[in-house]
């Protein structure tokens, strides 16, 4: 006899659920990349170069094989395979000969029977270096006559965008020049991995990464291996924020564990971690914004150059997306934007939580400031009249078919209350904090405002997709869903998020997930703010699968029994329902599992055309900040007081998550807009290290006060958009729009440092922007 039922499963969607790996991370229980251990492993070491450009005549390892506890020592003739890899170009030496690029390229590798032996020996190994001259700078690289990087030229990737009339005349124009130092991920776990020799003669790699299907592609072919032949396995992700999404140790440790037969761990030091991964790119932004006297905008017109230091790296993917979103989330109907990203000397620049988004940021919304000014209106009035909505058109010529809830956005961030002027205040509170430098009498503080948006997943065509496999099997305390994801966990909390929609659409409580390895289709990168939509729209599709294949058999079930089901088939935790009244157990129609593969494909991109025209993005998310600080003017010392966000996040699948990501979010947008910077002079990195390179703390970070705005994304998974990026793309920009109401100064370079907040060093200058450049420099 049927019985009545409860209505839902909880920790589906829409829940805050505590992270399926919360509980092990907390305690000190959970296994990162560097924790792997195995019976008779070795360590593998990097021998990098000390020069940013030379020219390598001879290296000789003689000393290193005969060193006591050394088993292999190897140099780019020892790479069984194709010489270099890439992201979009494969340009990369997996060891360099003949040339090195930038400091710290890898040029032989070492494995022995621990670390400190691996280093002592990697030491004796000898390379004769001519040193060469170097570029060392974005704008050095693009005159006529400076030394070449690579034999095509310095000139990497050059975007061009044209709408409307450029040439249109404005009631007023306001120009300005704008510069973003190189910021560094700052993973707190360092590149790690274990390669282990297999039978087959392939080798399974466990290694902390963003993606591993892309790493297996760039691998395999290095190691002169079929691709089922190198199976990757996805280790405990120590944080990533787009550090990873390039090989590092990868293939050095699969080349070192083929050669000695046994397995070889790396672990990378934190200076090495700095030359083992690319960085932001740090940019020179040239804009001229023209209005109507009201303070409509009528034309946009940007030169932007960004540094891609010695390789490629994703540097083509950075430098369209700076460009298309260089004229910011406002209605412009004329518009001439020119990106050019350039090879130098310097370090390798790639992927990094709001991948080229941020430095336009920063550069429009200090023009939009100068704008309001020049108007004489507020400038959160500015931003509403111009703002973006759903039916724009872009600079692309694309037009938002999404929610684009901007102005509410706006609205919603300026009516956040502002912090209480505290009547007594602890010293530690002042700008300077520990240092007891002040009691606050010399204090200025100001309000800043900025708004920002990004892209939601791979664009210009590319086509993005994901795949995720379901079982359903019975377990011995009821029915068991098993999610089978190459999904990268680095931290933003995407596996919890699939277990949300596996519980949400099979309507049962226990679900598990498999590691994640290549073994299952790609889920592509964790990246672009995209796994909730991607992995999460292929989860979806199999648990829809798999429902409707348990369906088919409770139906044949039924009919050998003559029962005639009326209402709709449900599953609620252990039991088969139907108009709410329970049929038989989950379990009784599992004999067999139930399994279903699905492929999730967000609708279709187009690359642009000569014009720079065309459907370039899925989806858009936008984000306002209002950021309150406090300068000493006399030591010019910074206090964030307050940041408020609202964010346009569709739908929240984790409301806890989201506020999470958009904490985090502004910690790193803090950090680039007053004390994150990668210090370079002549090619060479002065700070690789925690103590020089600062990264903001618990006692740096304020208040965030955060809200959300839920517009549902239509024609996406649950409407959900991804959240990770937004605040980290707007924050920079509010936190240095407060830094010019504090002080009345210029500040058009982040991060800002005392001496500029003080008046020791004047506002950066530029003698115009350089030529737009499409071919060889």
């Amino acid at each position: 006899m049927s019985t009545k039922v409860r209505e839902r499963t909880k920790g589906g969607v829409g829940e805050s659920l505590r992270r399926v790996d919360g509980a092990p991370k907390v305690k000190g229980q959970f296994l990162y990349g560097s924790d792997l251990w195995a019976e008779d492993m070795l360590w593998g070491f990097t021998v990098r170069s000390p020069h940013p450009h030379a020219r390598i005549r001879a290296i000789d390892i003689s000393q290193a094989l005969t060193y006591p506890g050394v088993h292999a020592a190897l140099v780019a003739a020892d790479v069984p395979g194709k010489k270099t890899y890439g992201l979009e170009i494969v340009d990369q030496p997996v060891l360099a000969w003949e040339r090195v690029r930038y400091q710290g390229e890898p040029v032989a590798l070492v494995a022995a029977a621990d670390l400190e032996t691996a280093k002592r020996a990697a030491e004796r190994i000898k390379v004769d270096y001519e040193v060469l001259p170097a570029v060392a700078d974005m704008e050095q690289a693009l005159r006529r006559g400076a030394p070449r990087v690579h034999d095509h030229g310095n000139v990497l990737k050059h975007i061009h965008i044209e709408h409307g009339n450029p040439d249109v005349r404005a009631d007023l124009w306001v120009d300005g020049y704008y510069e973003t130092g190189m910021q560094d991920q700052a993973i707190l776990g360092p590149e790690s991995g274990m390669a282990v020799p297999a039978e087959d003669g392939g080798v399974d790699l466990y290694v902390a990464t963003q993606w591993l299907h892309v790493d297996q592609e760039q691998v395999a072919p290095c190691l002169d291996l079929p691709k089922e032949k190198v199976r990757l396995h996805l280790a405990g992700v120590g944080g990533a924020f787009g550090s990873r999404e390039d090989v590092s140790m990868h293939i050095h440790a699969c080349m070192l564990a083929l050669r000695t037969g046994r397995s070889v761990k790396m672990v990378y030091s934190r200076e090495e971690s700095f030359f083992g991964h690319v960085h932001r790119h740090p940019a020179r932004i040239w804009m001229r914004h023209g209005a109507s006297r009201d303070g409509k905008l009528i034309c946009v017109r940007v030169r932007m150059v960004i540094d891609g230091g010695a390789y490629a790296s994703s540097s083509p993917a950075v430098i369209t997306n700076a460009s298309t979103f260089a004229a910011g989330p406002y209605e412009v109907p004329n518009v001439l934007i020119d990106g050019t990203a350039v090879f130098t000397n310097n370090p390798p620049c790639g992927a990094m939580r709001g991948f080229g988004a941020v430095q336009a940021c920063f550069g429009y919304e200090a023009q939009m400031d100068k704008l309001a000014a020049r108007v004489g209106i507020d400038p959160v009035e500015l931003r509403l009249r111009n703002a973006l909505s759903t039916g724009s058109v872009l600079p692309t010529g694309q037009v938002i078919r999404g929610s684009a809830p901007v102005r509410e956005v706006i609205r919603r961030c300026a009516a956040l209350p502002l912090p209480p002027q505290p009547v007594e205040r602890d010293p530690i509170t002042y700008p300077g904090g520990a240092g007891n430098v002040s009691r606050g009498e010399r204090l200025r503080q100001g309000t800043g405002f900025a708004i920002g948006y990004k892209n939601i997943a791979y664009s210009a065509g590319f086509d993005d997709s994901a795949e995720a496999r379901v079982k359903l099997f019975a377990g011995a305390g009821g029915p068991v869903a098993e999610v089978h994801s190459a999904a990268a966990e680095v931290g933003q909390g995407v596996h919890t998020v699939l277990v949300q929609i596996a519980r949400e659409e099979l309507g049962i409580d226990q679900v598990t997930l498999h590691p994640p390895d290549t073994m299952v289709g790609s889920a592509g990168s964790s990246s672009a703010s995209r796994q909730t939509m991607m992995s999460g729209g292929a989860v979806q599709l199999a648990c829809r699968a798999v429902r409707d294949q348990l369906f088919e058999r409770v139906r044949q079930w039924a009919r050998t029994r003559g029962l005639t089901l009326a209402g709709e088939l449900r599953i609620m935790g252990a039991d088969v329902v139907t108009d709410g009244r329970r049929l038989a157990p989950v379990v009784d129609f599992l004999e067999q599992p139930v399994v279903a593969t699905r492929v999730y494909h967000h609708r279709k991109t187009t690359p642009m055309d000569e014009r720079g025209q065309g459907d370039v993005h899925v989806t858009f998310a936008f984000a306002a900040q209002r950021a309150v600080v406090e300068v000493d003017e006399e030591l010019g010392l910074v206090r964030v007081v307050q940041v408020a966000c609202v964010q346009d996040v569709g739908h929240a699948l984790n409301p806890q998550s989201v506020y999470g990501q958009i904490e985090g979010g502004t910690a790193q947008g803090l950090g680039l807009a007053v004390m994150e910077e990668i210090q370079i002079k002549d090619g060479r990195v002065l700070n690789p290290s925690f103590t020089d390179y600062l990264i903001p703390t618990i006692l740096d970070m304020p208040p965030v006060v955060s809200e959300l705005v839920e517009e549902p994304e239509p024609g996406v998974p649950f409407g959900a958009k991804g959240v990770g990026e937004p605040s980290t793309v707007v924050s920079t920009a509010a936190i240095a729009a407060a830094l010019r109401a504090a002080t009345g100064r210029e500040l058009n370079r982040v991060p800002v440092r005392p001496d500029d907040l003080i008046g020791l060093e004047p506002p950066r200058k530029s003698s115009g922007p350089p030529p737009a450049v499409k071919g060889v420099a």
